[in-house]
């Protein structure tokens, strides 16, 4: 295995991993798109990241190559806006559920993204604070419902809960 190699390896497995830890949040509230989605959300944008980085005709042409690696990712984000459609539910009352799941998909191929470029700050940065969002924030959002709720006097549900 050539460096190289080894360092594409690194970059694939870096993504699954933390696309895999952010769907076991989603897994452990009972939510769509858990562990194998999200591992495969960010492996698949990591894997055209890599791909877009090392197509040989453009390596002696960093311009065009940035072109190609802008478009690629502009295309990943727009079209994984499809897969967080689909777990979005239209509820009672107004009320839409599967925002969050939704952006935690979005946010995973970012991930993968900022893995398969070797953007490591971004990375572990995005990473770090995802799951701030997803575990730490989550009780406080909670809370700060129930007391919204409490003082219209309406009934008190979980945000997320269909």
């Amino acid at each position: 295995m050539t460096p190289d190699d080894l360092d594409i390896t690194l970059r694939l497995v870096a993504a699954t991993v933390v696309g895999m830890i952010i769907g076991s949040n989603r897994d452990l509230r009972g939510r769509p798109a858990g562990i194998r989605t999200m591992g495969l959300v960010c492996l698949g944008s990591a894997m055209v990241a890599v791909t877009a980085q090392h197509i040989p005709a453009l390596m002696q042409h960093p311009d065009a190559l940035s072109r190609v690696v802008q478009g690629v990712i502009q295309g990943v984000m727009a079209g994984i806006g499809f897969l967080g459609a689909g777990v979005l539910v239209k509820g009672t009352r107004h009320t839409v559920y599967g925002m969050t799941t939704a952006a935690a998909i979005w946010v995973a191929a970012a991930l993968g993204i900022a893995a398969g470029l070797a953007s490591w700050t971004v990375f572990g940065v995005g990473a770090g604070l995802t799951l701030l969002l997803l575990v730490v924030i989550h009780p406080v959002e909670v809370w700060l419902e129930k007391q919204a709720q409490k003082r219209q006097g309406r009934q008190v549900i979980d945000d997320e809960q269909p």
